[in-house]
């Protein structure tokens, strides 16, 4: 019998490395079903002299617009050349940009995007409200399918931006589980003489490393060997450091830049630190968590509130402040034992294997919309 003709899937992301958002679309592109699809890697804003960490089977196709906006010639060149049967976006300037050009795609190109981010920060990064809201409802509505991290994020998107029910699908981020939990115990700690605090995070207002340093500056003076690392980059690490050494912390907190396994700095950890103002549900909390980190969170959006509440292992603050995130790392700090860690039997459900299934079954649904 030949062969069955694979369907052709365009996964979208800006770029590889950076973020939960290109972390997910790249594990896609991974772990997708290579018999099944013919998968091509659509990177936005990536030059073609890129070296890429990719399988073989995997065709990727730097597009190297100086942004995101400025790639829509090359996309939809990129697009009627391949002509794929589905198209995967994650990143909301990015997801937006595709939907805007859905007229001028091919007719039958089914058309999925991933909301990545907690909805009132990305409508934020896009301007105005009152234009904003209408502009992101109207082009999320001409989705096939909308992808949300939660069932919190799903309700959002449907009662603010009136986006159909039938559109919308939860799916779970796909998490190396056991990976993870091989990368942390295989990695020798560096010895500490007080408590580590680890964050993961990009350096930029929504992620609240500012409140995270003001709360540290507050635990220090009770736990004064304490010691804290984050690892990420962005815009703000200039104005970071600079409140960090007004703060005197300049011998106790670390940034360690961009890390591309952040696993392995897990050995020796004391608690992961979640201080985000705004989050959907970050990849580098469900990666702590599989390694049975302790976690202390500030309640950055409803579907992290009721992921967390009442697990143990987890110290969720009643608020978003500086003020309560502090009392939430020192209620963790006295409560914890050395190297303490939890079984977080919740992050069992983000498994990479269940997750890539239940991605798989939401293109197959498309597909079949595709033949129709």
């Amino acid at each position: 019998m030949p062969t069955p003709r694979r369907v052709k899937v365009l996964l979208l992301i800006p770029h590889l490395g950076g973020g939960g958002a290109e972390h997910v679309i790249a594990t896609l592109a991974r772990h997708l079903n290579p018999a099944r699809y013919e998968i091509h890697l659509g990177l936005a804003t990536q030059s073609a002299d890129a070296a890429y960490e990719t399988p073989p089977w995997v065709i990727v196709h730097p597009l190297g617009a100086n942004r995101v906006r400025y790639s829509a010639l090359r996309l939809l060149r990129l697009v009627w050349r391949l002509r794929p049967a589905v198209i995967l976006s994650s990143m909301a300037h990015l997801n937006l940009l595709v939907l805007l050009l859905r007229p001028f795609l091919p007719q039958r190109t089914r058309l999925c995007v991933r909301q990545n981010g907690a909805l009132p920060a990305t409508l934020a990064a896009f301007g105005p409200p009152v234009l904003a809201r209408p502009l992101y409802a109207a082009a999320h509505r001409a989705a096939d399918k909308v992808i949300c991290q939660t069932a919190s994020m799903a309700i959002e998107l449907r009662t603010s931006l009136n986006i159909g029910r039938r559109k919308l699908v939860v799916l779970p981020n796909p998490v190396d589980i056991s990976g993870i939990r091989t990368a942390a115990l295989g990695v020798t700690a560096r010895q500490s003489p007080g408590p580590r605090l680890l964050a993961v995070a990009r350096l930029a207002p929504e992620k609240g490393i500012d409140l995270l340093l003001e709360a540290f500056a507050g635990i220090h003076r009770h736990f004064p060997d304490a010691e804290l690392e984050i690892l990420g980059i962005g815009p703000c690490r200039k104005a970071l450091e600079k409140q960090r050494n007004a703060l005197a912390l300049g011998e106790c907190v670390r940034f360690c830049g961009n890390v591309c396994f952040p696993a392995e700095h897990f050995s020796g950890v004391s608690a992961f630190v979640l201080s985000s103002r705004h989050e959907g549900l970050p990849n580098a909390l469900l990666e702590a968590a599989a390694a049975g980190l302790p976690i202390v969170a500030l309640p950055a959006s409803a579907g992290l509130v009721t992921l967390l509440s009442q697990q143990p292992g987890v110290w969720l603050a009643k608020e978003i402040s500086a003020a309560a995130l502090q009392n939430s790392l020192c209620d963790a700090l006295r409560t914890l034992q050395p190297n303490q860690r939890f079984s977080h039997t919740w992050i069992e459900a983000f498994d990479q294997n269940k997750a890539i299934s239940a991605y798989e079954d939401v293109i197959e649904e498309l597909l079949l919309e595709h033949k129709s």
